[in-house]
């Protein structure tokens, strides 16, 4: 395995970070101030200027990897630019390359009809509306997605659908107009995971209904959020099922296992944040006769840091290699893996962020409580650590059989 970026990734990462450096850090905090005033679901102009920018520089879409429809990255050469971008909290959206849309795309562009493609897929990927992935429910164990009540009943040349959905995250924003929805259209079948099915839902189809934003340690994320969404006997034209009845489980191993991957690749890229605002701070700060660079505590930590943050690039560099050259099933105990230590790993380094800076780290002035609370999402998003633990458990031990 050899992960050294070859000249066209090269030439992609000093392009993204010199769009960093003039145009995504000097507008964090204007972008924060704008959310924070006014009405705060209303969608930023920031965020629609650097969007403009990314497209004239040609930093669009990066994340969509063996496509026609992307700039034919592989996962492998996709992993440090999306590094970089998991560095600001609006890089990735500034790119249009964010979730849930990335794996909304993926998902449109893998299994969509021409149709589909043309009326969804296309504005996703002009970045013209946004979209939200309607799977987890508040009445059941969603780690078990087998448990889905939610149902898609054939009526005709329709299918009426009913079903209360949460941590629909983008469905609060207003230019989310698409739901990817998971629901059974067969639930008696005797293969529990032939009995769902994803279906096409337009956010402004009669009887869908955000109920309420929901929060996370008290942040909102908005304007794109994550929701609670009622569907009641909501009627959405057949043609809108996605690859055909009973094929959602097969549907989302297909749509998670670059989400995943996703999820991760960013999370380094805060990692590295975090372990430079603790270095500048311990730089500055002086405590008990001396700078607290100088404390052999802090010394460890941050070498601590240092160490889990290349062991997690690592593995995610594996993990993404594996999925070029083995495919995602061969690939699904490293992406489990990941899914369990880079989370864990920028917990971690977060943590001993926010103890250097005391008091501070605990504020919003810094952003690295809101980082921190990111990080802890990180272990339930896309799965909990004890599903992915499971899997990796079996796999392990199915070596000896």
């Amino acid at each position: 395995m050899y992960f050294a970026p070859n000249a066209k990734v090269t030439a992609l990462q000093e392009k993204i970070q010199a769009f960093m450096d003039r145009h995504i850090y000097p507008n964090e905090r204007r972008y924060a101030d704008e959310v924070e005033s006014g009405d705060r679901w209303q969608p930023s102009v920031v965020m629609e200027e650097l969007k403009s920018k990314a497209r004239d520089e040609g930093l669009w879409n990066l994340f969509l990897t063996h496509s026609k429809n992307g700039p034919g990255l592989t996962n492998l050469e996709y992993a440090p630019l999306c590094e970089i971008m998991g560095r600001s909290p609006i890089a990735p959206e500034a790119l249009n390359c964010s979730a849930p849309d990335t794996g909304n795309m993926e998902t449109l562009d893998l299994y969509g009809t021409e149709e589909q493609k043309e009326q969804w897929l296309k504005p996703l990927l002009e970045g013209r509306i946004r979209s939200c992935f309607a799977m987890t429910e508040p009445a059941v164990a969603s780690s078990d997605a087998t448990n889905i009540e939610s149902t898609i009943v054939r009526d005709g040349d329709h299918y009426v659908i009913n079903g209360r959905k949460w941590w629909a995250t983008g469905a609060p924003d207003r230019r989310c107009k698409i739901a990817i929805f998971m629901g059974k259209t067969d639930p008696r079948n005797p293969d529990r995971h032939r009995q769902q099915s994803m279906v096409l839902v337009p956010m402004d189809t009669p009887g869908v209904k955000v109920l309420r934003p929901l929060t996370v340690f008290g942040y909102d994320d908005a304007p794109l959020g994550h929701a609670e969404v009622l569907f009641e006997n909501v009627r959405v034209p057949r043609s809108n099922i996605l690859l055909g009845e009973g094929r959602g489980f097969e549907i989302a191993q297909g749509r998670l296992g670059p989400g995943r991957i996703h999820h991760c690749m960013r999370a380094i890229g805060m990692a590295e944040r975090a372990i430079e605002d603790m270095c500048r701070r311990v730089k500055s700060r002086v405590a008990f006769g001396k700078p607290l660079a100088e404390q052999g505590v802090t010394v460890e930590r941050i070498a601590e840091a240092r160490i889990m943050i290349e062991q997690a690039r690592l593995l995610v560099l594996k993990a993404a290699y594996m999925m070029d050259t083995v495919g995602n099933k061969a690939a699904r105990a490293e992406i489990a893996m990941i899914k369990v230590a880079v989370p864990n790993m920028l917990g971690k380094v977060v943590d001993m962020a926010m103890q250097a800076h005391g008091a501070a780290g605990l504020s919003g002035d810094f952003g690295l409580a809101s980082l921190y609370a990111g990080a802890r999402s990180l272990r339930i998003v896309d799965g909990p650590d004890e599903v992915h633990r499971a899997q990796i458990g079996r796999l392990e031990l199915a070596r000896y059989n």
